[in-house]
């Protein structure tokens, strides 16, 4: 795990030996062990990084320049089975100069181009510059897992690990003003800081002296909805995700360094530190984050069940409301997006309080609820949609609970949501559920910001942009979690709870259930795989149950929350957002009118608990902007 920044010229410059060195102070986080330059000769190229050692510990510094010259490159991430890879390309007269994984994808460009980086497994975002031809390759893995940003400014190209890299090499910090109004930033690739975008998911970058061109090398593939499973029975099903899993986890344990396991309590992590546990064959550190004495929130109880399951350490850091305000700020930074919930600083502390204990790299059990439909808002379009193999008076008690229930974030859905339905010919819980979560921000702001930006559609942007001709094919369930692949996994969920915190703890997270092939084993699932009855992540629970306590096995879903910071006007963290909000730096926010936002924190104490949840999303995504404006001196 490591990071780095590259400027890429269009006129041959004279960089100065010290040209990179505000940008990698800023991500020394990302590797705290070197750094280290290159410099085009021709001055059309600049290449700075710094190195977190995992494999390769003696001699895998980079830029990693070829022995013939041609090529340079850099790789924030890892490569797994790369000794097979390796000893593949060895055979065939490949002569390598370093011992770590990194080196594989210069071979494999070599010989292949493009096509042989497929080859390639694992989290990464890979740079190559072709010196004989002035080309510029810019990779990022297929789910996003790592982060990699570009942006075009004063003739040159920029790319980093972090925005703010980009920003200390010289793009000016300034607001996307159309990118918030769109939602972009978690919708799109693009992000808040103007002219800054992400490369996409499972896209490569061609940069030469035409411009940029992209390419799409991998994408999620689900069956058309009329699709048969020839002779798949359910057993063998669960099978082939126990194997998939299996496969991913054994890769991640390889390291030069310690691997401990992040432990939630809930059944991913669990599952995770089961497996792992025997693979290895050893007794495992495994780390866990307590809201201690927050009812509802904490899960310390699970994560002590299954260590001792395991017979694995368990190290618990424990975290109030106080610590949580103490850290907002700094966990903000490295997120460079601002948070709805304070889980993120949580998992910013954690990071931390892992890397304290001598830990570099830990396996964790994210993405599963992206993957194998873990959230409520798969199972209503299951219910609404698709009955196939379901127990008919489980589907009309389901029916019957959100009929009953009601939803306030299914009423009155905004233009853009409605025109997605009539084009779909159908709803996705999902968008309806984000749209309704974030329509408070829309009523706060300036009158002259709303007018401006009255048509700026998100969702049918978002649409609009949303798959290929396969897309339409797809059942509405796969079509949820197909949309929240390309948005909200990326550049949210793996942003403000995976790469960013943990690498502000200067730690690798390993999170196999993203792993390439068991997303493919999971896509290719059946939807009653997926979601049976109430059950959701179905196929997962019964591929992980060997690994599982009985406890956790049989346990009910919990999200990974902080406590919202609404419902204690007393506490550090309300006062933390109650005196940011009363301060000049809301005024000086573009997006908001200040004395409705001020209104709305009043009006949120005011409301039932659960209500205040959700307009506790709303305070601390505006809290958030406000203090990123401080931070970056955005304008």
């Amino acid at each position: 795990m490591c990071g780095y920044i590259a400027i890429l010229s269009k006129q041959s410059i004279e960089f100065k030996a010290n040209q990179l060195d505000a940008s990698m102070a800023a991500i020394h986080h990302r590797g705290p062990d070197s750094c280290s330059t290159w410099f085009d000769p021709n001055g059309k190229v600049a290449m700075g990084y710094v190195r977190l050692g995992l494999v390769g510990l003696s001699n895998g510094t980079q830029p990693i320049v070829a022995d013939e010259g041609d090529f340079v490159m850099m790789v924030n991430g890892e490569f797994y089975d790369y000794a097979r890879i390796r000893s593949e390309l060895e055979a065939q007269g490949c002569r390598f100069k370093t011992s770590s994984d990194s080196e594989i994808a210069l071979h494999l460009y070599r010989r292949d181009g493009v096509r042989g980086l497929q080859q390639l497994r694992g989290e990464f975002a890979i740079l190559i510059y072709d010196r004989l031809r002035e080309t510029l390759l810019a990779v990022r893995d297929r789910i996003g897992v790592k982060p990699l940003y570009y942006a075009e400014h004063d003739g040159a190209l920029y790319f980093g690990s972090e925005i703010k890299a980009l920003v200390a090499a010289g793009v000016p910090a300034q607001w996307d003003h159309d990118g918030y109004a769109s939602r972009g930033f978690i919708l799109r690739d693009r992000t808040l800081f103007k002219g800054v975008r992400s490369v996409k998911p499972g896209t490569l970058l061609l940069v030469d002296s035409a411009g940029i061109q992209e390419k799409t090398y991998w994408d999620w593939q689900f069956p058309a909805q009329t699709a048969v499973d020839h002779g798949r029975t359910e057993s063998s099903m669960i099978e082939g995700v126990r194997s998939a899993i299996e496969d991913a986890v054994r890769l991640r344990l390889h390291a030069d360094v310690p691997i401990g396991v992040s432990l939630s309590g809930g059944l991913d992590s669990s599952a995770m530190l089961g497996l792992a546990t025997a693979l290895s064959g050893e007794s495992l550190n495994a780390f866990h984050l307590s809201f201690e004495g927050a009812q509802g929130y904490d899960e310390r109880r699970y994560a002590e069940i299954a260590a001792k399951h395991n017979n694995a350490q368990l190290h618990v850091l424990s975290v109030s409301q106080d610590d949580l305000a103490d850290h907002f700020e700094d966990a903000l930074w490295h997120t460079e997006t601002p948070f709805s919930n304070a889980h993120s600083i949580a998992k910013y502390m954690l990071c931390k309080f892992i890397q304290s204990k001598g830990m570099r790299a830990v396996l964790t059990g994210e993405g599963a609820d992206e993957v194998f439909a873990g959230y409520p808002h798969y199972r209503r379009d299951m219910v609404r949609f698709n009955h196939d193999r379901q127990d008919p008076e489980e589907i009309r008690r389901l029916a019957e609970r959100m009929a009953t229930q009601g939803d306030r974030y299914l009423e009155a859905q905004t233009e853009d949501v409605q025109w997605v339905n009539r084009n779909l010919e159908h709803s996705i819980s999902w968008i309806e559920t984000q749209s309704a979560l974030f329509r408070p921000l829309t009523k706060l702001f300036r009158e002259e910001y709303r007018e401006r930006h009255a048509h700026a559609a998100p969702y049918r942007q978002f649409f609009d942009r949303l798959g290929g001709p396969a897309f339409d094919q797809w059942d509405p369930v796969n079509k949820s979690l197909y949309a929240v692949a390309k948005s909200s996994l990326p550049n949210l969920v793996l942003t403000t709870l995976g790469d960013r915190l943990e690498m502000a703890g200067s730690l690798e997270g390993r999170p196999p259930l993203l792993d390439h092939r068991v997303v493919d084993e999971a896509a290719s699932l059946p939807v009653w795989m997926k979601i049976r009855g109430s059950v959701e992540k179905y196929a997962l629970r019964e591929a992980m149950r060997p690994y599982l306590p009985t406890e956790i096995y049989d346990r009910k879903k919990q999200y990974f929350r902080a406590p919202p910071s609404t419902l204690d006007p007393a506490s550090k963290m309300f006062q933390l957002v109650a005196d940011t909000l009363s301060s000049p730096l809301l005024a000086e926010l573009p997006f908001f009118e200040p004395s409705s936002v001020r209104d709305f924190l009043g009006f949120a104490r005011t409301l039932p608990e659960a209500q205040r949840a959700a307009a506790d999303h709303v305070l601390m995504e505006i809290t958030g902007l406000c203090l990123l404006q401080k931070r970056f001196a955005l304008r």
